[in-house]
């Protein structure tokens, strides 16, 4: 078996996906880009925006979804990597974000922000400093 990532790609579902795309791109201070309707037969059918990603490289790759049907929740935590969480964590609230949990220690991990996004999903914020 070949040793990968265990989780290869996620899915962040948004009410709004000009708001949703405007809060990421300004939080993380990077460009969205849209992916293909994998539905040719319902061209209204799902947006999506996957975030930056290094092919091959570790870490998940991941995208913003407007999918009929399914909306934000509070069910998975996505954790993004940060240099200093504390920095993205500055820019929530201007973005239509806010902190649930302020930057804290998680010991030898390093540094967790728990955060609420533009759309009610609880994301989380992670760096070694």
């Amino acid at each position: 078996m070949t040793k990968r990532n265990p989780v290869p790609w996620f899915e962040i579902y948004v009410q709004d996906m000009r708001r949703a795309k405007a809060f990421y791109e300004e939080v993380f201070r990077c460009e969205l880009a849209s992916l293909e309707n994998p539905d040719p037969t319902d061209p209204s059918a799902i947006e999506m925006w996957s975030f930056p990603m290094i092919e091959d490289g570790p870490g998940a790759a991941g995208a913003l979804v407007h999918m009929e049907g399914h909306t934000p929740g509070r069910g998975t935590v996505v954790y993004f990597s940060c240099e200093d969480c504390a920095v993205e964590a500055a820019r929530l609230a201007s973005s239509g974000g806010k902190v649930l949990k302020e930057k804290m220690s998680i010991g030898e991990f390093g540094f967790a922000v728990i955060a609420e996004d533009s759309e009610g999903n609880v994301i989380g914020l992670h760096s070694m400093e």
